[in-house]
This record gives structure tokens, sequence and C-alpha cells, in this order.
């Protein structure tokens, strides 16, 4: 390692830190557009229905409903609570109340999937269309550095003649005195 590389290292990690910057600003821009079109586009009903399918597909509805399963069963299996029980063995009520719950949120899990899947779609359109600029942008970069070594080649050809014909015209000049 000389000298000179640390300023460069130093350079090159300053350049990525403003790249991952600028990508970060980005990503951040594109989910607030997304995010506001969300909010400006989707009815109410939808945005319950997310809210619902979101509680539905986490461990916290899970935690909560089999919590809530195992107070209904042991309440209801109780002898001490055998004056108050609503639904005994075999938990009739409690199938009536399960197939109510499945039957209701299959279908707001499935919209609220719908919706997501439309997001999505969105969302690697512009990442698609991210992709291809950049991609044209790479292809013109590349294209320049091509000509830019091109040209480096021709300036170096053309001092190195340069430097020949002086060394040249000064083994003429001494072959010429020596006569």
């Amino acid at each position: 390692m000389t000298k000179h590389d640390a300023p460069e290292e130093a350079s090159d990690r300053g350049r990525e830190g403003r790249i991952d910057r600028l990508v970060k600003d980005f990503e951040a821009k594109v989910t607030s557009h997304l995010n506001e079109n969300y909010a400006n586009t989707t009815k109410w009903s939808d945005k319950f229905a997310d809210k619902i399918a979101q509680f539905g597909g986490s461990w916290r509805f899970i935690n909560v409903f089999f919590g809530i399963l195992i107070f209904w069963i042991v309440f209801n299996s109780l002898s001490l609570t055998k004056v108050i029980h609503f639904d005994e063995s075999p938990f009739i009520l409690l199938n009536l109340v399960l197939s109510f719950l499945a039957g209701f949120q299959a279908p707001i899990i499935m919209m609220s999937q719908n919706r997501q899947s439309a997001r999505d779609k969105h969302e690697s359109i512009i990442d698609y269309a991210i992709n291809y600029k950049a991609e044209k942008e790479i292809h013109t970069i590349q294209k320049h550095l091509a000509h830019l070594e091109q040209r480096f080649a021709e300036v170096e050809l053309l001092a190195f003649k340069s430097e020949m014909r002086a060394e040249l015209a000064e083994i003429k000049q001494l072959l010429l005195e020596r006569k």
C-alpha cells in the first residue's frame, strides 16, 4: 500500500456512502409515493380488510386465539362452572364460531393479498424501469470510457512519435557533426 492508496480508498468509500445514501433516499421516495397512492386510492373497507388480514396473519392473533380456545374449553369443562356452561362438550358452539371465523377471515385475507399483489406488481414495474435506466447509463458510461481509452492511446502514440522524432533528430545532428 502506498501513500496515494489511502486517499483513493477514502474517496471510494465516500462515493460508496454517497451512492448508498442516494439509493436509500430514492427507495424512501418510491415507498412514500406508493404509500401515498395506497392512502388516496384505497377505500376504507379495503383498509379495514388489510388491518384484519394483518392481525389475522400474525403471531399475536395465534397467541390470542389459542388463549381464547383454551379458556373456552377449560371454562366449559370444569365442574366448578357447570352452572354457567354455555357450550358443553363436544363444543358445538365453538365449532360454529370457528367455522364462522374461517368463513369470513379467508376471503378478507385473500382480498388483502390481491391488493398486496397489485402493489408488488407496481413496485416491480418501477424496479424494472430503474434497472433499465441504470443499464442504459452504464452502457453509455462504458462507451465513453472506451472512447477515452482510445483517445488516450492515440495521445500516447503521438507523444511517443514526437519523442522518437526528437531523438532521431538529435542522432542525425550528432552524426552530421562527426562528419
